[in-house]
């Protein structure tokens, strides 16, 4: 392999990680706030890329208006979805809220392809389509703003739990909720936060990757591959998840650059087992012992 070829794969490889880490972001905020695995991710950023095209396309929006609308309805659906569906199942057994997700995905689903048909489209384009010259490869400017993108706002939201008011509180409620309540945090508020800004992050996501691969159903993918991301990162971290989603991105693109054959949609699961064999918590997750 030439260091062109190299350098070709090594930011595909990155851009298609840093756009999982930002899809994975938002399991892993919910994951932490409320203990949900949320399989309707997918949908989520299904729903902002396409909110997106109909700003710029349907309603000839400019697209920095576009793309805040796309991420003010994300934020709204996420708060919809919290209050109406996940709320009445609170204190229910955990394979019921599981299947409440899965059907909500399904329906969100639906309701894209009813509104916008099945037929891929063109994204209308807001990030530059040009190309640089990087260590002697030919590299598409789309891609390393996509990493760009994705590394802003990974460390926005590090900062946003580290530092302020409700990050610290959506922390303290993902630790213990009985203790949260007593220091007088409302429990309901963050999770209708954390909802919220897991579907913002998405839509982030999908905004970036329809701009590399056009807007279709096929979006959806990926947030069916997050879930390789967030077990190779731990569940519960956000670092784990910028670093999960960097190894499988790359895991996937040199497999197919170099193997081919259709492995690189199997190497992310060889990665798991891999990965539950060695450090069951994954790499940043947090281990918990249970004593008795």
């Amino acid at each position: 392999m030439t260091l062109e070829q190299f350098t070709t794969l090594a930011v595909n490889g990155l851009a298609n990680g840093a756009i999982l880490a930002l899809a994975a972001l938002g399991f892993v905020i919910i994951f932490k706030a409320t203990g949900v695995i949320n399989f309707a991710q997918g949908q989520f950023l299904l729903i902002g890329a396409y909110v997106i095209y109909a700003g710029v396309v349907t309603f000839g929006l400019p697209w920095p208006i576009a793309v805040l609308a796309s991420l003010a309805v994300a934020g709204g659906l996420g708060l919809l979805v919290e209050r109406l569906v996940l709320r009445p199942m609170v204190g229910e057994r955990p394979i019921a809220v599981i299947m409440v997700t899965i059907g909500l995905g399904a329906f969100l689903q639906a309701a894209v392809q009813i509104i916008w048909g099945t037929r891929p489209r063109p994204f209308p384009a807001f990030i530059p389509r040009g190309t640089v010259e990087l260590a002697g490869a030919t590299v598409p400017v789309d891609r390393l703003v996509a990493v760009g993108v994705a590394a802003a706002v990974l460390a926005l939201f590090s900062w946003f739990f580290r530092f302020s008011r409700t990050g610290i509180a959506m922390r303290a409620v993902a630790d213990d909720q009985q203790a949260a309540l007593t220091m007088g945090i409302s429990v309901r508020r963050v999770f209708a936060v954390s909802w919220a800004l897991a579907a913002i992050s998405a839509a982030i996501g999908g905004a970036l990757v329809a701009n590399i691969v056009g807007i279709s159903g096929v979006l959806v993918l990926y947030g069916l591959a997050v879930f390789p991301v967030v077990i190779l990162g731990g569940l519960d971290s956000i670092p784990g998840t910028a670093a999960g989603g960097m190894i499988i991105g790359l895991l996937i693109t040199f497999t197919a650059g170099t193997i081919g054959m259709g492995l690189q949609a199997v190497i992310p699961f060889v990665a798991i087992v891999l990965m539950l064999m060695v450090k069951p918590y994954g790499l940043f997750g947090q281990v918990e012992i249970d004593r008795v």
